[in-house]
């Protein structure tokens, strides 16, 4: 039966690789069954290629684009990213009570606080409701350090899992996010695990003369590469620690692409400290994204063991679907580390220090067959578990049952 989907995001960005990009993957294709709606933002002064995700477009593949205004101050600022936020759930509020009536309404975590006007359009104009939870909040900000356990954090906590309490379904992306939501007693046959995914067929090893490794002069070199949101919270003081004791190593090459909160004060510190043996490329068209991520040799993927329960990386389907190695800096105990270990696609550094990181990479340079055999065991997995027309199909299943 074809529905009218209506999803609330403020990241919807065609052809670039950012937040929003999965998204808009998914909207696509669910067009050919279903008729799909999508209120959105534009992308912010921080993004990269912001030129192309800010063109006004208002039909993509079938997918109907409702791009309101807020405003785009640094994602650097607090105080701005506050605003942003709150100036894009106002006018997404305004513009979901004036488009058509939805027979679903599907919020995702950008921003947080979107789920409140998921539970206002399901009382108001009887859509069903899905939370789509990329992360988990008020956890992440909780388990950061970035919001005081106080009556705020106590209020933001009854808000959201009382909402999540009352939607038909709540999607995470893991089972570790889902083990969470059932302590913090969200009823179990309410919760789905739909990973994050990957176009395989878009997405696929490039080894051999590869046009990224040609251009910049890496076709001798073992690349080390993050690619994807240079973010606060990632480990970048211990991966800067690694980088440095690894300096006389005139083997490596490590590359940072993307772009992100964090991006000035990296490139500040790499400077700084004289890492010569580091470039940091902005973010990469979506058409050169299989390229791109097979440029590296061994991919670093970190999810800080603090939010383990809260979320899972996206960026680690991309680096399986390139066929390259994974350097999972997680818990071991993550659903991550244990993911890419069982499939003897990655190794995982536990340690939150930089000599255990530099120490496994130094490792896996003096061990290209296994580096090889990894990347080929990840591009197994990424086709036989992660490609985007078996999330598209536990979607489709789910929007039948609501």
């Amino acid at each position: 039966m074809r529905k009218k989907l209506l999803f609330i995001n403020r990241s919807y960005w065609p052809d670039v690789e950012a937040t929003g990009q999965l998204l808009t993957e998914l909207c696509e294709r669910l067009a050919d069954e279903h008729d799909v709606t999508v209120i959105c933002g534009h992308p912010v002064q921080t993004q990269v290629a912001a030129a192309q995700g800010d063109r006004v477009i208002r039909d993509r593949h079938g997918v109907s684009i409702l791009r309101v205004w807020h405003t785009r101050f640094n994602k650097a600022s607090f105080v701005g990213r506050v605003i942003n936020m709150v100036t894009f759930l106002l006018s997404a509020t305004w513009c979901a009570f004036t488009t058509r009536r939805p027979d679903v309404v599907i919020v995702e975590t950008d921003p947080p606080i979107l789920c409140l006007l998921g539970r206002a359009v399901q009382v108001i104009r009887g859509a069903r409701l899905i939370c789509y939870l990329q992360d988990i909040y008020p956890d992440v900000a909780v388990a950061l350090g970035k919001l005081r356990d106080g009556w705020l954090t106590r209020l933001l906590d009854s808000w959201f899992y009382g909402i999540y309490r009352r939607a038909q379904y709540v999607v995470v992306l893991s089972q570790d996010m889902q083990q969470h939501l059932i302590r913090k007693q969200i009823p179990a046959e309410k919760i789905r695990c739909i990973p994050n995914w990957i176009d395989t067929a878009a997405v696929y090893p490039i080894k051999h003369e590869n046009a990224l490794r040609m251009k910049r002069g890496w076709q001798e070199k073992f690349v080390v590469m993050y690619s994807g949101n240079l973010g606060m919270s990632q480990p970048w003081t211990q991966l800067l620690g690694a980088m440095e004791l690894l300096r006389d190593e005139p083997r490596l090459q490590f590359v940072l692409i993307g772009g992100g909160a964090a991006a000035n004060w990296l490139g500040d510190e790499i400077q700084r400290r004289k890492l010569t043996q580091v470039e940091m490329l902005e973010y990469q068209p979506k058409s050169e994204l299989a390229t791109s991520l097979s440029a590296a040799d061994l991919h670093l993927v970190f999810l800080d063991q603090r939010i383990t329960h809260c979320l899972m990386p996206s960026k680690i389907y991309g680096v399986l679907a390139s066929g390259t190695m994974s350097l999972v800096v997680a818990a071991a105990s993550s659903e991550l580390a244990r993911m890419v270990e069982h499939a003897q696609a990655g190794q995982v550094v536990s340690e939150e220090s930089a000599e255990p990181l530099a120490a496994a990479i130094r490792s896996l340079l003096e061990q290209p067959e296994l580096v090889i055999q990894a990347g080929q065991n990840a591009r197994r997995l990424a086709e036989r578990e992660f490609d985007l027309s078996a999330s598209y199909q536990k979607f489709h299943q789910l929007f039948q049952e609501v």
